[in-house]
């Protein structure tokens, strides 16, 4: 039976990932603290006030080395401690604007000088800046990755693909046909609505930020397209966990 593997949340979009043991879904909504914060670089039309695209925000496409952070967030206190491999650990309160220059200094040399600059940190707490104007969640097969590392001839990291759920078991790439499909994860039950077009994120290494894979070239020559996932919605909320079953409806 096709099982879940791994779990992620990213606090703060594109800058981090989390893994997590078990995750309870509500209804209608994305997994809980994930993609609660995004920063907004100093070209973004982005107010806080609602969602708004990724183009309004500092992410690895643009930035690969913001790939190789990870996070660790303390629900008690909404801090966040950032991980990176040329950075010393930070760690701040992403809604305390006296502590944004701390932040903006340890990140800065990390962003690329001819892009523009981050520059504030925006919250969405109830509805976060998922990358689909829904609040979705994403699956990922490890069975499509290893088709593709073959395909390539090295292997790649999930972490390349920023997803919350892993799913091992699978025939490769049947998961794009899941759209429109419902399917039960522990107590969960989702409904898939499109498959996750890939950018050059993807291309960079999530160990050191550096790029050194050409997944979109690949996608495109083994499949013809840069899709790599599924969006899902949660159609009945529920709690699922590492090794829970995944079962079509």
């Amino acid at each position: 039976m096709p099982r879940v593997t791994e779990i992620f949340r990213h606090p703060l979009k594109s800058h981090g990932r989390e893994a997590l043991k078990q995750v309870t879904l509500s209804q209608g909504a994305a997994m809980p603290w994930d993609r609660r914060w995004a920063v907004a670089h100093e070209a973004s039309k982005a107010d806080g006030s609602g969602w708004a695209s990724c183009a309004n925000f500092s992410r690895g496409s643009k930035a690969p080395l913001l790939v190789a952070i990870t996070a660790r967030l303390n629900e008690t206190d909404q801090s966040l401690t950032l991980s990176h491999p040329n950075r010393k650990d930070f760690t701040f309160q992403p809604d305390d604007e006296r502590q944004l220059s701390g932040f903006l200094a340890w990140v800065k040399p990390l962003m690329p000088a001819e892009r523009a600059q981050s520059a504030r940190i925006l919250h969405l707490p109830e509805r976060g800046f998922t990358d689909t104007d829904f609040p979705s969640i994403s699956i990922n097969s490890h069975a499509s990755l290893r088709a593709l590392s073959k395909h390539m001839g090295q292997p790649l990291s999930p972490l390349r693909w920023r997803g919350n759920l892993w799913i091992d078991g699978l025939e490769p790439w049947v998961e794009h046909s899941w759209v429109a499909q419902r399917f039960r994860i522990g107590s969960v039950v989702f409904e898939g609505v499109e498959p996750i077009v890939r950018c050059l994120a993807t291309t960079a290494n999530p160990d050191t930020g550096l790029r050194d894979a050409d997944t979109l070239g690949a996608l495109n020559a083994l499949c013809g397209h840069q899709d790599f996932g599924l969006y899902a919605r949660v159609i009945e909320p529920g709690t699922l966990s590492l090794d829970d079953t995944l079962e079509l409806l």
